[in-house]
């Protein structure tokens, strides 16, 4: 028995967004190997010192997860990374009042990673801060 227009374009449609999702997934990785502009870096580990809770530091879980502080409020949230610059995505934060502390951490957009030093940019691209790789 023949399929009907109904069945074979549902099938279709099936099909695209199939491919669709793989294409999406591999592109994600493009230009992340064997890149001669920008080395691929493992963002994974602890930037700034987790121990001195008024300083900003952020944990980089190899599962793309983040949680930190900016010296006063906590931040969670996610990442990604291609070659060496650091997304943070979904970032959440308490809105603590912190008099005298600089909570610059916590308009992290992007960052970058040379050698053992996070540059942190907020949504503008601009330098916010840096902190070092602890761990």
């Amino acid at each position: 028995m023949p399929m009907s227009r109904t069945l074979q374009r549902l099938a279709l449609s099936g099909t695209i967004l199939l491919a669709a999702t793989l294409l999406t997934a591999c592109a994600g990785n493009a230009g992340t190997a064997g890149t001669d502009s920008a080395e691929a870096v493992d963002p994974v580990g602890t930037w700034g010192d987790v121990a001195a809770t008024d300083e900003p530091s952020l944990v980089l879980g190899d599962d793309g997860s983040l949680t930190g502080t900016d010296g006063c409020n906590r931040l969670v949230g996610s990442w990604t990374a291609e070659a060496d610059t650091v997304t943070f995505v979904d970032v959440a934060s308490t809105r603590m009042a912190c008099e005298g502390v600089d909570t610059w951490l916590s308009a992290l957009a992007t960052g970058t990673i040379a050698g053992d030093t996070l540059t942190v940019l907020d949504e503008s691209g601009d330098e916010i801060g840096t902190l070092a790789r602890t761990e």
